[in-house]
């Protein structure tokens, strides 16, 4: 069975997005749209709150509140590498 990495660092992204680093050194973008349907995690939808999830003691997870919580193994599979910055053009002296 595959070992899942804990968290090491959790920041949000946008409206629904967290970046989501492991201790391995993966980051992994967790979009959290899909749960704002359901009633326990309606709160998500608040600006400040979603942005205060912090990391669990030990990294088994992250939470916003005592019954506002997502595992590592949530994170880990369904969250996704995130897009690779394409080099931007350098801009030309006129």
């Amino acid at each position: 069975m595959e070992r899942i990495p804990k968290i090491a660092r959790v920041e949000p992204i946008g409206q629904t997005e967290l970046l989501v680093r492991f201790d391995n050194g993966v980051e992994k973008i967790y979009d959290c749209r899909s749960l704002l349907v359901r009633p326990q995690f309606h709160l998500l939808a608040n600006t400040a709150f979603f942005r205060a999830v912090r990391v669990d003691p030990g990294g088994y997870g992250i939470s916003w509140s005592d019954e506002i919580d997502l595992s590592e193994y949530e994170l880990w599979v369904r969250g996704t590498p995130p897009a690779k910055k394409e080099a931007q053009p350098q801009g030309r002296a006129g």
